[in-house]
C-alpha cells in the first residue's frame, strides 16, 4: 500500500498538518503547483515532494504514483476538488479535503456510485468543517432518532489563515443556505438569529451557509438544518447589509481589494494563539412531537483541530479503514469519532 500525499502543502493549514506528522513519524510526500515554496517546505521536512498543476490529468495522474491517498489541502475547493477528485477515481486513490464549501460536499455526494465502482473513499471535509459539527450531528440523532429538524452552531475562539479569509471573501456575495425537506435553499444573509449558550453564557448567534448544511443530511438524514456561528450585533447588521449592496461585494475591483488585504496579512494564527484558542460548538435536535435534545463540544482551535482531525482520518485510511464511496466522517467512523482526538469533550442535555 502507498503512503499519503499531501496536496496544496505550502498553504497554512497543510503545513501544520505536515510538521505534525513528521513529528508522529509519518512522511507526507508534499505536492503543489509552486515548486519553490513545496521544494522548500520538503527541505525542512526531508520529505518527498512533486510538482503539479490540476488543469493537466496525466500530470496529477502522474503525480498520485504510488500514493494510497490524497489530502488535498489546496483552496477554493471550488475550483481543485473536481480535478483531484477525477485523478484519484481513476487511479483508485482515496480522496480527502479539508473543504468547508457546500458545493463541494454536494458534488462529490454525487459520485457515491461512481466511487463505490472504484473502491475509493470520497471524504471532503475532514478539518474543522466537518468533522467535529459532523460527529455532534450524528451524535443528536442518535439521541433522538424521531428528529426532523437539526440546529448547529459554533464560537470559534481564534483567527483565520489566508486560504480560509480568501473563500469568505469570494462567498460573500452569495447570501445563506439552509436545508427545507431535505433540499437546499437559498436565503438571506444573517437571515435568521437566535441566543445560542455554547457553554459560556448566552451570546447572538446568526445563521450562515457552512457546510454541515451539505454534510450533516447525508449523516442523519434530517430533512431540515440550520448552521450558526455566533456574532457581534455589528457582524449581524453587517450581514444584513449584504442583502441589498452584496454585489458590491463580488465586484472585480472590491474582490480584489479585500483579497490584497488578506495577502498582507499573516498566513494565519500564531502557534502561541492557537494554543490560547478554543471551538465551541453546540447542537440541538427536535421532532414534531416535542421530543429536544442538546449537546455541546469543546476543543481545541479550529486550526489545531483540523490538523488533528485531517491525520486522524489519514491514519484510518493507511490502517485500511476506508469504505468505498461518498463519506462523512461520522458515515465513516461513528459519531464518537472525534472524541478520539485531543483535547475534545462532549456534554449532553434534555431527554
Amino acid at each position: 500500500m502507498g503512503g499519503y500525499l499531501i496536496y496544496g502543502a505550502n498553504g497554512y493549514t497543510a503545513q501544520l498538518i505536515a510538521r505534525e506528522g513528521v513529528k508522529r513519524g509519518l512522511s507526507p510526500i508534499l505536492a503543489g503547483r509552486n515548486a519553490e515554496a513545496v521544494g522548500t517546505l520538503a527541505r525542512q521536512l526531508n520529505l518527498e515532494h512533486r510538482t503539479f498543476a490540476l488543469d493537466d490529468p496525466a500530470a496529477v495522474d502522474a503525480g498520485l504514483k504510488d500514493v494510497a491517498v490524497v489530502l488535498n489541502c489546496a483552496g477554493p475547493f471550488s475550483r481543485t476538488a473536481k480535478p483531484m477528485a477525477d485523478a484519484c477515481l481513476r487511479g483508485r486513490v482515496h480522496y480527502l479535503d479539508v473543504t468547508g464549501e457546500i458545493s463541494v460536499f454536494e458534488e462529490l455526494a454525487g459520485r457515491d456510485a461512481e466511487a463505490r465502482a472504484a473502491g475509493v473513499m470520497l471524504m471532503p471535509g475532514v478539518g474543522f468543517d466537518v468533522v467535529p459539527s459532523d460527529c455532534l450531528a450524528a451524535h443528536l440523532k442518535r439521541r433522538l432518532p424521531t428528529a426532523n429538524k437539526l440546529a448547529l452552531g459554533f464560537q470559534a475562539l481564534g483567527g483565520f489563515s489566508r486560504g480560509t479569509a480568501t473563500t469568505m471573501v469570494e462567498n460573500l456575495p452569495k447570501g445563506g443556505m439552509i436545508r427545507r425537506g431535505g433540499v437546499l435553499t437559498r436565503v438571506p444573509t444573517a437571515w435568521r438569529t437566535r441566543v445560542i449558550d455554547f457553554g459560556r453564557g448566552p451570546v447572538r448567534a446568526m445563521t450562515i451557509p457552512w457546510g454541515d448544511v451539505a454534510t450533516a443530511y447525508h449523516s442523519t438524514g434530517i430533512p431540515d438544518i440550520e448552521v450558526y456561528v455566533a456574532a457581534a450585533l455589528s457582524q449581524v447588521i453587517a450581514g444584513r447589509f449584504l442583502r441589498w449592496f452584496g454585489w458590491a461585494a463580488g465586484s472585480r475591483a472590491v474582490q480584489g481589494y479585500l483579497k490584497r488585504r488578506i495577502q498582507a496579512g499573516p498566513p494565519g494564527p500564531s502557534d502561541e494563539e492557537r494554543a490560547r484558542g478554543q471551538s465551541l460548538l453546540w447542537g440541538e435536535a427536535t421532532d414534531s412531537v416535542g421530543g429536544r435534545v442538546v449537546s455541546r463540544l469543546r476543543g481545541p482551535e479550529g486550526y489545531t483541530l483540523t490538523m488533528l482531525a485531517a491525520l486522524a482520518v489519514v491514519a484510518r485510511v493507511l490502517n485500511g479503514e476506508a469504505p468505498p464511496g461518498f463519506k462523512t466522517p461520522s458515515l465513516a467512523y461513528g459519531p464518537d469519532f472525534v472524541l478520539e482526538l485531543p483535547g475534545v469533550a462532549r456534554t449532553d442535555e434534555g431527554v
